[in-house]
């Protein structure tokens, strides 16, 4: 029996989440504590943190998406050579960026921080599986589900935007700081958007297996949620730039589309109003659970985007630790939660290795755990956050001076971060073990239901 391809990339996608949060943790106290862990300092942490946090969510999905496509779409790989070449040239790739930023070699920007040289096997391994996709889906038959029309977006709108953050290479960007930052941040806010199509394409494909019913991802309710995600990719990146002198109607335009997310914010409430009881039947279901913390950090991070979209509050937050808070709230608690629930759907389908009771009650501590810990990291940041905008603004102290007065919410917040740290190690060693059970004895599925589902209290 041959290896999924898909669980291929799963593997890969936990051990980037665990070295991903190991690097965070370390830079967090390097930050308070600059002579912390001296022998890989905080200017080669924080871009290893980002990496391999940014490698999660997309091996992650991308795993997903190749397993879903060939067992629940009974769907063969148009093929299976370039899925393989894909996982090689990504992990490859990884491994060189790590040993760059490790030997203190740079040469890009955010996300993007290793030599510029390295980006043409990222753009090709998107490219590979862009190919593999589109062959593969068009062997589809019926209508398609929202899910895999995001897909589809999400991957189109990585090779665009990846292709667009390295504009600032050519003289007309690079030598104008203005047209610079805003390409720049326009690039890096649409780039998000699209692997949000992935995450939450995910999302609605794992309820629709959780909850048995198929109408949901065929319902023009999906699709409009989906085309108001499109046009915010699209055009609400722009409140990332109301402090750059840019043309004022791609503000008024931006505040505009940030503003419709009130209507998905309204339906995150009246879903979680009226799926409660459901919620409470489900929730011993570990997977289910996962989306439940989800459908919550959308709810207090989409709360928290409304309010740093307001021009007059934007001034205060811009540059501070709320938009920190704004970034980790989005990528543990929203993405990070669906993509774990994605994750352990697909170990109970594929592997043999049967928990014990104990081992997955060490699952649902972590969970509370890593949760009850993001929630007061993403709490410290905003209180910091706050000080410090007061503080720029109204004090004009410097920036010494400001640093050592939100210094207690700093430290709060990096032994905060050990939480979040601990609470995932708890929650993805077991499922990281079935997996290795799974590549090394190729035993045939067993039911999910052995594995994941206790017996309810």
């Amino acid at each position: 029996m041959k290896t999924n391809i898909g669980v291929i990339f799963i593997f890969l996608s936990i051990l980037s989440l665990l070295f991903g949060v190991l690097w965070g943790s370390i830079a967090s106290f390097q930050f308070v504590f600059p002579n912390f862990f001296n022998a890989v300092p905080f200017f080669k942490t924080r871009p290893l943190h980002v990496s391999f946090v940014v490698s999660w969510i997309f091996l992650s999905a991308i795993g997903g998406i190749y397993y879903y496509l060939t067992t629940h779409f009974k769907t063969p790989l148009f093929s299976r050579k370039m899925a393989v070449a894909h996982a090689w040239v990504f992990t490859i790739t990884g491994t060189l960026i790590s040993l760059c930023y490790l030997s203190g070699k740079f040469g890009g920007r955010e996300y993007w921080e290793f030599p510029v040289i390295l980006a043409i096997p990222v753009f090709v391994s998107w490219l590979m599986f862009g190919i593999n996709y589109f062959k593969t889906i068009v062997r589809v038959s019926g209508t398609w589900p929202v899910y895999l029309w995001m897909w589809a977006t999400g991957i189109c709108f990585f090779l665009f935007t990846f292709s667009e953050s390295y504009l600032w290479l050519l003289p007309y960007f690079k030598n104008n700081i203005v047209r610079d930052l805003t390409v720049q941040w326009k690039a890096y806010g649409a780039m998000v958007g699209s692997w949000n199509m992935l995450v939450y394409g995910t999302a609605i494909f794992v309820m629709e297996k959780v909850k048995g019913d198929t109408r949901m991802a065929h319902s023009k309710l999906a699709f409009l949620m989906f085309f108001l995600g499109l046009a915010n990719l699209m055009f609400g990146w722009a409140h990332h730039l109301y402090i750059v002198p840019t043309a004022p109607w791609i503000r008024y335009l931006s505040y505009a589309i940030s503003m419709t997310e009130l209507l998905i914010f309204a339906k995150i409430i009246w879903n979680w109003r009226k799926d409660l009881s459901g919620a409470r039947k489900r929730f011993y279901f570990i997977p289910y659970r996962f989306l439940v913390a989800s459908n919550l950090w959308i709810f207090l991070n989409l709360t928290l985007a409304l309010i740093i979209s307001v021009p007059a509050v934007n001034i205060f937050k811009h540059g501070t630790h709320i938009t920190v808070a704004h970034a980790m709230g989005s990528a543990i608690g929203i993405n990070t939660m669906i993509l774990l629930s994605s994750v352990l759907f697909i170990v109970g389908e594929v592997s043999g290795y049967r928990f014990s009771v104990i081992q997955k009650k060490t699952i649902n501590a972590g969970f509370w755990i890593t949760n009850i810990s993001l929630f007061f990291f993403c709490l410290f940041l905003i209180f910091a956050g706050v000080e410090k905008g007061i503080l720029v603004i109204e004090n004009q102290l410097s920036f010494q001076a400001i640093m050592a007065k939100i210094n207690p919410w700093l430290i709060s917040f990096a032994i905060a971060g050990l939480g979040i740290f601990s609470g995932l190690v708890m929650v993805t060693t077991y499922p990281l073990l079935a997996i290795v059970y799974y590549l090394k004895n190729k035993t045939k599925p067993q039911p999910y239901e052995v594995d994941f589902i206790p017996t309810p209290n």
